[in-house]
């Protein structure tokens, strides 16, 4: 294992800019606290223009049917459907925690879900905001959009890098882009502590660049990955999949670094972890390890856990003790203890017609919260709540209008 420092300029102002935010918050406190310190006109700690603050978290389900078009938001707390635009053709649906993304040979569309988070580290504030369609991003199918508070980073098939204004699109409009200069990127061009991070594509193995917001480069680590696939934004800093295992990059006492963690064996090409999922503000990723079994990658103690489940369609854990949640091809949710390999919980079928593996983007998934784990089924216009502490029992399901074919999380 080999640890990369790279100091950069910005890392100070950095600093004292979180320092001042945390400052903040804490003075926003303060000052609430005491009658008439501030006037009825004061704008309250946390307020959002056109956003409700609550006190729990809004959760809520993006979904899609590419078939028909059919769309809508699953509102988690109050189990009522909000209808938007038709898309068809959808072979993807992604998203920032915020935003789905819808993915067709067209375009790509951008819906507002409407529920977000913002982790002040100390404290979070949870935010919920009507439903609405924000319009199409002019990219091809295979394009990779990942965003942070500033800036969304849409990377299409070629590796061209166009960067969009996001509070222009928590606004309802799609403007304010640039183009990133230079040479083109393999993979998802990732935002992360005010910089973004991309593997440039210059003929050899890809390495890794940190660029500023101009796409200027302010760092270029030795730090190679073969075969880059995969990311996943921790709270301890950024995963990013490689041949041989990931890297986690930190942003951390004034300087990048760029840690390997690696399989530490070979692994055949069709059972590296390519696609990463895991609970938002988690830090245990999961990934399928071929058609049979599944990476557990812990951030924290930079371990890769290979799990034998069977037959794999979707896995997902909320991490901390929880079990790993496998659903495989007959149609059940399993629970397994990751330290030990053994199955410890099963349901009974929800996958309408069994076996439903899907292709690329349109197999069923699990989407997983602090308490909860959701299921799509989408044969059955149906999502169920699984209560993953108590035996993966289902707490709650949802008969739906629209055909959840593609489903994802947000306001976590």
């Amino acid at each position: 294992m080999t640890v990369r420092r790279i100091v950069t300029p910005w890392a100070s102002a950095a600093l004292v800019l979180t320092a001042l935010l945390a400052a903040s918050c804490a003075g926003d406190k303060d000052n609430n606290s005491s009658p008439g310190a501030s006037s009825p006109s004061a704008t309250p700690h946390g307020y959002v223009e056109g956003a409700q603050e609550a006190a729990e978290q809004q959760s809520r389900l993006l979904l899609n049917d590419p078939g028909s078009g059919d769309s809508g938001v699953l509102d988690l707390v109050t189990g009522t459907v909000h209808r938007t635009a038709q898309v068809t053709g959808a072979v993807r649906l992604g998203t920032d925690g915020r935003f789905g993304y819808l993915h067709t040979s067209r375009g790509t569309h951008v819906l507002d879900s409407g529920a977000w988070m913002v982790d002040h580290g100390d404290h979070i504030h949870y935010y919920g905001a009507a439903v609405r369609d924000v319009g199409e991003l002019p990219v091809d199918s295979r394009a990779q959009v990942r965003s942070d508070v500033a800036v969304t980073a849409v990377t299409d098939g070629g590796g061209r890098t166009v960067l969009y204004d996001r509070r222009q699109l928590e606004k309802g409009r799609i403007e304010s882009s640039r183009t990133l200069p230079g040479t083109t990127y393999t993979g998802a061009v990732v935002p992360y502590e005010e910089h973004l991070l991309a593997f440039a594509d210059e003929g050899g193995t890809p390495r890794l660049v940190v660029l500023d917001r101009e796409g200027e480069r302010v760092a270029s680590p030795n730090v190679e990955c073969e075969e880059p696939r995969g990311d996943a934004v921790t709270r301890r800093g950024v995963i990013l999949g490689c041949a041989r295992g990931a890297l986690l990059v930190r942003a951390q006492g004034g300087a990048f670094t760029a840690e390997e963690i690696p399989y530490g064996r070979d692994v055949p090409a069709k059972e590296r972890a390519t696609a990463f999922r895991h609970r938002p503000g988690g830090d245990t990723l999961t990934a399928p390890a071929g058609d049979d079994a599944v990476w557990v990658l812990d951030v924290a103690e930079r371990t890769w856990t290979r799990v034998e489940t069977g037959p794999v369609v979707a896995a997902n854990t909320a991490g901390e003790g929880s079990p790993l949640l496998v659903l495989e091809t007959d149609g059940s949710l399993h629970g397994y203890d990751v330290a030990t390999g053994e199955r410890t919980a099963r349901t009974k079928p929800l996958l309408t017609g069994g076996k439903r593996a899907g292709t690329g983007g349109s197999a069923p998934v699990i989407e997983v919260d602090r308490s909860r784990a959701y299921v799509n089924d989408p044969e059955g216009k149906k999502v169920f709540e699984i209560d993953y502490n108590d035996g993966l029992r289902i707490a709650r399901s949802f008969d739906l209008d629209v055909k959840p074919v593609l489903m994802a999380g947000t306001g976590r």
